[in-house]
């Protein structure tokens, strides 16, 4: 959850550090600090806040220095305040660490710690590892690569560390297991980064290694060497970034959601480029190919996910029973992973990430590899865990999301899930070919038609402003529309801290029909095609108890229109294909909403973008 930057080279390592941590602050931003080597100085600089908070509270001090880190935290272990945030020290002060992660056993080692004279400053599980290492290293007269590799042995979690030392300030020590860790190759002779992600260091290298679990770095005298916690050795392999400066800035826009809303129609593009053939009804997906005996046999699905990767995978049921007629199941990774679930040898999981380093979501694809199941990844960022832990998959091309809410990599995953269905369908026969090229002509239409989605904005604006003080919100939706009115209510949550709740549209009557009033604001998602005259009577049952109804339907509509007290309107399109269009309005009305409150849209409270720990 938390971001993790550093710099060793010839440059000055604050500006890099800092601008570093202020591109990761979406992972985390209870607190921030850096440590600087300067000579035979160590300085330390951190506080309670955002990264600005931490700029601030450095200025007239000594920021000078060839090696540097940085972190920016979402707090797990202690509340956030100064002490809590990292880098923390050893207990002589000769080492500092910064740490992404859990973990697990540290109060035991605390424990034993304080029985060996060590005093601690904080709350964390952080403290408590760089502790353990110093105290191994003194205990077995040992180098600290070395105590790093041995303490790393005794310790149960996930960790993501860079560790400076001081006294041998040519060297920075860096290791991974369960969260994500990117070493980047500089241009200058014995230069180098790593960070949580990319996005910190695309602007000085594209030559990165990305470090698998159980593996430490280390850069000594300016060359870099990586050994597993086995004290085996291992090449480093270097690859590309495929990411660009451009992408990681706002470009103009107020904030990075608003701006990812409105990079859709090309997110959807660039994700379906060059895989369908609509025409010919054809497929270009290399791992749909090379497992296909494989897809055509299969008795089950499974689509795990968490958050808005879930609310994906819950279109992807439909869209595989519809098409492909397999039995789906979806599951919430972190229950799924804890479970004991009931899996077979010919079942196909679909693991579905926009970060590739969900903890929860990776811990279910170890499970399923275990229990002799075929693994896919649909995943955004090339490199990461769970592409690389799959046996197959397809990347989402939705380029960088730095807004916390997701927006534009669940269109992306919705549309990549789409392919998949109909490529799966094809294989198995479940689809006439005549069918397969009309649905692959509307899925090539789909950028465009979003494009036009995008121009309610000023409607949805409208619209936003009579609800921004609402206390609640209801959203319904039926079929495939049911998991859009789900990731509908989340996004309103998760940037405008408004209580929303999303349900299908005939469990109403089941309980939520309770709650409406005069005061009520209720969504209803209802495209002509589908379920309409159902959805219709559900509309009426809200409007006999006066709520007020905000509807989402086709172009030209004029039944729902009477009846709503709002109404925008979106293209029309195939069925199986309206989330993708559904959902634009429904990140707008959220964006919109959060702004007029004076939330912080790209950095809710609470969260962090990518959930690496549990």
């Amino acid at each position: 959850m938390c971001g993790i930057v550093s710099y060793i080279g010839p440059k000055e390592a604050y500006p890099i550090v800092i601008k570093g941590l202020k591109r990761l602050e979406y992972r985390g931003y209870d607190s921030a600090g850096v440590a600087l080597i300067n000579g035979d100085e160590l300085n330390i600089y951190k506080t309670k806040g955002k990264v600005q908070n931490l700029e601030d509270s450095v200025v007239d001090k000594n920021i000078s220095g060839h090696v540097g880190m940085g972190h920016t935290r979402w707090a797990t272990h202690g509340e956030p305040n100064d002490e809590n945030a990292h880098p923390h020290l050893s207990q002589s002060g000769n080492l500092a660490v910064i740490h992404n992660g859990i973990i697990e056993n540290y109060a035991t080692i605390k424990e034993e710690l304080i029985k060996r004279g060590h005093t601690f400053s904080s709350d964390t599980d952080t403290e408590v590892l760089i502790h353990l290492i110093e105290d191994v290293q003194v205990n077995e007269n040992i180098s600290i690569d070395e105590a790093v590799r041995l303490a790393l042995n005794q310790v149960i979690g996930a960790y993501a560390i860079v560790i400076l030392v001081k006294n041998e300030p040519a060297k920075l020590i860096a290791a991974r297991k369960g969260s994500p860790l990117v070493v980047g190759i500089g241009s200058e002779p014995g230069e180098y980064f790593m960070a949580s992600d990319a996005t910190p260091i695309v602007e000085y290298t594209r030559d990165v290694t990305y470090l698998n679990d159980g593996e430490i770095a280390i850069v000594k005298d300016g060359k870099l060497s990586i050994k597993t916690i086995e004290n085996v050795a291992k090449t480093p392999f270097i690859q590309k970034l495929e990411i660009n400066l451009e992408e990681i800035e706002k470009g103009g826009y107020p904030h990075f959601m608003i701006k990812e809303i409105y990079e859709q129609p090309k997110s959807i593009h660039d994700s379906i480029r060059g895989r369908i053939d609509p025409s010919r009804g054809k497929f270009a997906m290399r791992s749909i190919h090379e497992y296909e005996d494989k897809l055509r046999n299969i008795k089950r699905l499974i689509l795990i996910g968490c958050g808005t990767s879930w609310h994906a995978a819950l279109v992807g049921e439909y869209l595989f029973e519809e098409f492909a007629r397999i039995p789906v199941e979806v599951e919430y990774a972190s229950e799924f992973r804890y479970r004991d679930p009931i899996i077979y040898p010919d079942d196909l999981v679909i693991a579905i990430s926009q970060s590739g380093e969900t903890a929860d979501t990776l811990a279910a694809i170890e499970l399923a590899k275990e229990k002799g199941a075929t693994v896919f990844g649909v995943c955004n960022v090339v490199g990461s865990s769970i592409p690389r832990m799959s046996h197959a998959g397809a990347y989402t091309h939705a380029g960088p999301e730095i807004g916390v809410a997701s927006t534009k990599a669940f269109t992306a995953q919705v549309s990549v899930l789409t392919l998949m269905a109909l490529a799966v369908a094809q294989i198995r026969g479940t689809i006439s070919q005549e069918r397969l090229r009309f649905v692959l002509s509307e899925i090539e239409a789909i950028p465009n038609l979003v494009e036009k989605a995008l121009k309610t904005n000023d409607e949805v604006m409208k619209i936003a402003e009579k609800f921004k003080d609402a206390r609640n919100f209801l959203y319904l939706g039926r079929g495939v529309n049911f998991p859009v009115a789900l990731e509908g209510a989340l996004k309103l949550k998760e940037i405008s801290y408004i209580h929303a709740e999303g349900y299908p549209a005939a469990e109403m009557k089941h309980g939520p029909i309770a709650l409406i009033d005069e005061e009520m604001p209720v969504v209803v998602i209802a495209p002509k095609r589908g379920m309409y005259e159902k959805v219709m009577s559900n509309i009426q049952e809200v409007k006999a108890r006066k709520g007020k109804i905000i509807a989402i339907v086709t172009e030209g509509d004029t039944k729902v229109r009477e009846m709503a007290d709002h109404v925008i309107e979106i293209p029309d399109t195939e069925e199986a294909l309206t989330p993708l269009l559904s959902t634009i309005p429904l990140q707008l009305l959220s964006y919109h909403i959060a702004v007029l409150r004076g939330c912080n849209v790209d950095q809710p409270r609470n969260l962090a973008k990518s959930v690496t720990v549990e």
